[in-house]
């Protein structure tokens, strides 16, 4: 699948609100149609213009992934330690006994939003790199020059592609649904394939979102896409493991 198709995928299966956060590619894409191909000489002013606005807007959406990103993970942050502390009071019960039904599927949906958010932001900061590679790809391919190089490295250093904090939160987050169905009494029995993110799926609907999220980013990260120095390392934990529990337990159709 071409990139931009692709990308054109992941924003429909995304949240609605985070829907117009995504790289502009399209329009990078025209930028980079209206840089002079060749070497001529009259041709340079309407060069360096053009690759001007091609990189004003990369820059510029780079502060965007950024900003979105951090504002995410803080976020991500306090829910996240609110809902361990709600976990804690479902484990414990109180004085008349375990806690009420309801509140065991409110926290339960909480925790499973939760993550399925985190890993759609993981997904996010994949998704954005990767379209920045590939139109930088064309750039230099188009005009012969090197800027890909350079703009890849001072992309490794921003925020939005820093995912350690809300991978450890995803790592986190499982424990924290291992938990809170052991609480319901719903924990898989031996043998058994099912997690317990999949058997969640039938009350929650971002899970569709977050299992084309896991694909996505297992695709991305695989050997069998364009790979090369420019592409994003092989998928770790815990979204490798997710993703094959996930396929394992198969409860929804993708």
């Amino acid at each position: 699948m071409k990139f931009g198709k692709r990308l054109k995928k992941q924003v429909e299966e995304s949240l609605p609100e985070w829907r117009d956060k995504f790289l502009a590619y399209k329009r990078l894409k025209r930028l980079v149609r209206l840089v002079p191909a060749g070497p001529s000489a009259a041709a340079v002013p309407r060069r360096r213009a053009a690759e001007a606005a091609f990189v004003r807007l990369l820059d510029g959406e780079v502060d965007r992934f950024n900003a979105f990103f951090l504002e995410q993970e803080e976020d991500f942050v306090i829910r996240h330690r609110e809902l361990q502390e709600a976990v804690k009071k479902v484990a414990a019960g109180d004085q008349d006994g375990p806690p009420a039904p309801e509140t065991t599927r409110r926290v339960r949906k909480e925790v499973v939003d939760l993550h399925g958010e985190m890993v759609l932001l993981l997904n996010y900061s994949a998704i954005n790199y990767t379209g920045l590679a590939k139109i930088l790809k064309k750039y230099d391919k188009r005009t012969g020059r090197l800027l890909r190089l350079p703009f890849i490295e001072k992309v490794l250093g921003q925020p939005f592609f820093a995912t350690e904090l809300i991978s450890g939160l995803v790592r986190e987050c499982e424990a924290t649904m291992e938990a809170v169905f052991q609480a319901a009494g719903g924990r898989p029995g031996a043998g058994t394939t099912t997690t317990p993110v999949a058997a969640a799926a039938t009350e929650q609907g971002i899970f569709r979102n977050t299992v084309a999220a896991l694909v996505t980013m297992g695709e991305l990260r695989s050997g069998s896409s364009t790979y090369g120095h420019f592409s994003l390392p092989p998928m770790a934990s815990p979204e490798s493991d997710l993703l094959r529990c996930i396929k394992l337990a198969d409860p929804v159709p993708i």
